[in-house]
């Protein structure tokens, strides 16, 4: 590995600048982002950049000019001030869309509102959540008349939301700190689309989710996330649907989880789980409204154990089958008529009943798009999905239910059809949408081929700032003792660090072998290092825990590898186990691959290559947050150097400062003298 680095100091065309539209507003964005402007004394640690500047011009010259953007930005080019100062000046009723609801939350309650005052911006502005975000009025009152909690934190957890519903005026529930977010009462104070009794509801007129509606529909700007915005233009549910005619500009950030967020919803899933909840409701509403009528308790019962006995098919905890992988001679399919039958039987009861209540009806809705959902799920003669569009049919199997999957092969085809009609400017931004600026790998995926495409280098000094080291001896990742061996080359750089370290897993497996073993060798060799693991606590308090006591070590898999920002001192090694190649168990993954290879391309070059290039771009960029930062990317992985790929992977990290020898990492970390 030399050390030559390519010049990062200029952002990177990858579509002719001219194509571009010609920026009217160039003047005021420099005026704005410059030295003298608003955002400085706004924004205490502002300084201008001048790929933030450019990044900002290219998103407002694709507002007026209502085309398409794919802008990768840097860590610390500052891209979400370059879209949202175009955005709230020029770009009409904009919707932002975020990778999770933690940055939903922060762009509604920290980022936008800074630029709105800096800006003096007379725009308005909400905040809208999927409808499991919001306390229901109605199924809060039915649960607490039911009175059928089990534990006792439930019992507690009811109270604090019964007082907060009488002084909450959004009805979020990320603002009830007191109870959990994955505590199992919220699914019986939310609804779903499934249990939402609609306008037929006494409360509608107090409703939350359609509050929070009505606020999208008259404010200038909406932030939502990637998931409730293509639920809602797959499921036409979430709200967004309404707000989509009306939009001038869409921006999306955190824009590589495009692909796999649009994929899960423009397929289809069916869960046993959904079947046992649908039950859990005929029996609450027969016996409330319909209690002298059938035996409400074996009309149940046949349908429920059904639903079990087609999880009960697959003896593994969990596993991921494509359908031709199910031998013909498996229980599932009997299995899986027989859930057909029940349900049936089950419907004809709820139509003998619906006239009752309007909530048994609700059932009976429920029970036949079910229904419908099962018996969709067969491949016709031809070898393709029904609808005869290319998708593949899959089996997932967890610990107590199993999903049916319908996924698409490709969402080029369905993404661009949502583009077309009303002309409007679409904009993808995120740190990592290129493999070495080339965007051709999300271009094809997305349906964006031939749009324009700009790169914005980073601003820090990665040749001054971090280190890349690839520790020498290692085995091949397959092997035996593998973890235990990485274990070993970490210890020694994780004591030079002074603890500050995440260790970044690619299985959860991986996981719980490193932290147990961490915490014995800790103990044997008296390192005070505050072991932080995922699992043992929710995502929010672990960062919080880590962040403040200093010298922690943090495990973690595929969650801690984007969207966690620690600055300063409390980070300074990020571990990375293996390279983050998909696992080989996933069928939609193998059969994209097929399709690929018919058509002569390489599967593992053209998909899986440049996937696992972005993936572990985002774990990376864990390292470095801002200019006075300094760190070590230790990537374990021999395949770096041994495979004629290895130099592509790490040709498109941060130009850090490389070596393989363990001697340059510690003198890295030695306090200059």
């Amino acid at each position: 590995m030399t050390d030559s680095l390519p010049d990062a100091s200029a952002p990177v065309a990858t579509t002719d600048a001219a194509a571009l539209p010609v920026g009217k507003h160039d003047a005021e964005i420099d005026r704005l982002f410059g030295a003298g402007g608003p955002l400085a004394p706004a924004v205490g640690s502002f300084t201008p950049r001048r790929s933030q500047t450019e990044m900002a011009k290219s998103v407002a010259s694709a507002i007026a000019g209502q085309t398409v953007l794919m802008a990768e930005a840097g860590t610390g080019t500052g891209k979400t001030f370059a879209y949202l100062v175009p955005a709230l000046l020029w770009g009409g009723k904009t919707i932002v869309s975020t990778g999770t609801k933690n940055l939903q939350d922060q762009l509604f309650s920290r980022d936008i509102p800074t630029v709105r005052a800096a800006l003096r911006a007379p725009v308005s502005v909400a905040l809208l959540k999927g409808r499991s975000n919001y306390v229901c009025h109605y199924h809060l009152e039915r649960t607490l008349q039911n009175g059928r909690l089990t534990s006792r934190d439930d019992v507690g957890y009811l109270r604090e939301i019964s007082r907060f519903i009488k002084m909450t005026s959004s009805g979020d529930k990320a603002e009830l700190s007191k109870v959990p977010e994955n505590a199992p009462i919220w699914n019986l104070v939310t609804s779903t689309r499934d249990s939402c009794m609609g306008a037929e509801c006494q409360y509608y007129q107090d409703c939350f989710v359609m509050k929070a509606r009505r606020e999208a529909q008259q404010a200038d700007v909406v932030v939502v996330n990637h998931h409730l915005f293509f639920a809602d233009v797959a499921l036409k549910d979430t709200g967004v649907a309404e707000l989509l005619p009306s939009a001038n500009t869409i921006i999306f950030d955190e824009a590589h989880q495009l692909p796999d967020t649009a994929t899960l919803f423009f397929g289809t899933t069916v869960s046993s789980s959904q079947v046992l909840e649908l039950c859990r409701d005929v029996l609450a509403e027969g016996l409330a409204h319909a209690r002298g009528g059938p035996d409400w308790a074996k009309v149940v019962m046949a349908v429920e154990k059904a639903a079990r006995d087609l999880r009960l098919t697959f003896p593994q905890d969990s596993m991921r089958l494509a359908l031709p992988q199910i031998p013909t001679s498996s229980d599932f399919f009997p299995a899986l008529e027989k859930l057909q039958l029940e349900l049936d039987g089950m419907i004809d009861t709820l139509e003998d009943q619906a006239a009752r209540a309007e909530t048994i009806e609700a059932c009976r809705v429920r029970a036949v798009d079910l229904a419908a959902a099962y018996k969709a799920w067969k491949p016709d003669p031809k070898g393709k999905v029904a609808a005869g569009e290319e998708a593949v049919l899959w089996v997932e199997a967890f610990s107590s239910s199993v999903q049916l999957h319908k996924t698409p092969l490709s969402i080029a085809p369905i993404f661009s059809n949502q583009r077309e009609g009303t002309p409007r400017s679409w904009i993808f931004t995120s740190a990592t949408l290129a493999v070495k600026s080339d965007f051709k790998h999300f271009s094809n995926q997305m349906g964006l081929t031939g749009e324009p495409a700009m790169t914005w280098p980073s601003p820090f000094d990665y040749e001054q700032q971090g280190l890349l080291y690839v520790p020498n001896g290692l085995p091949e990742p397959n092997s035996m003792g593998y973890t235990d061996a990485v274990i070993d080359v970490a210890l020694p750089v994780i004591e030079a660090a002074g603890g500050r370290t995440f260790f970044l897993c690619t299985t959860i497996r991986a996981v719980k072998h490193v932290s147990e073993r961490l915490r014995r060798e800790f103990a044997d060799r008296g390192l005070d290092y505050p072991l932080f693991v995922q699992g043992e606590r929710g995502r929010t308090e672990l960062l919080d825990n880590f962040r403040s006591a200093g010298n922690g070590v943090l495990v973690g898999s595929q969650s801690f590898w984007e969207g966690v920002d620690v600055r300063g001192d409390a980070l300074s090694l990020v571990i990375i186990d293996k390279l983050p190649f998909s696992p080989p168990d996933d069928p939609v993954l193998a059969a994209r691959i097929e399709v690929m290879e018919k058509q002569g391309m390489n599967g593992f070059m053209h998909h899986q290559l440049p996937e696992t290039i972005i993936n572990l771009k985002q774990g990376a960029g864990r390292l470095i947050r801002d200019e006075t930062d300094r760190g070590v990317l230790m990537i374990c992985d021999p395949r770096l150097i041994s495979k004629p790929y290895g130099k592509r992977i790490w040709q498109s990290l941060p130009p850090f400062k490389r070596t393989r020898l363990e001697a340059d990492v510690i003198a890295f970390f030695k306090p200059a003298e």
